[in-house]
């Protein structure tokens, strides 16, 4: 590493992560009581739209580092998206979340 990546690097944690994911970590760690309010400030915070940065959470928490920085927001992150794609996987094929078929 050049002397300006150490200087640039200097003060931040040796965790495997880089930056913007260190700040995503952070993010997702507050709660959203109202709806559009996470996607206003993921716009305004990571300019970026909330399909990317949904793409990049995604990426980020199946990545190990990411589970040993904060291994009890990962986890939750990783069960809420498991339960997501359980339904829209029941939805696609017919069938309600709760075992009961659409007719």
């Amino acid at each position: 590493m050049d002397a300006a990546g150490a200087l640039a690097r200097a003060g931040e944690p040796d965790d495997g992560l880089n930056g913007r994911e260190r700040e995503i970590l952070a993010f997702e760690r507050q709660w959203w009581k109202y709806a559009g309010a996470k996607e206003q400030a993921v716009k305004e915070l990571f300019d970026m739209s909330a399909t990317r940065y949904y793409q990049l959470l995604n990426g980020l928490i199946d990545k190990e580092e990411a589970l040993a920085a904060d291994p009890m927001l990962v986890k939750r992150l990783r069960r809420l998206r498991t339960v997501r794609q359980r339904a829209r996987s029941a939805r696609r094929f017919g069938f309600e979340p709760n075992g009961v078929e659409h007719r």
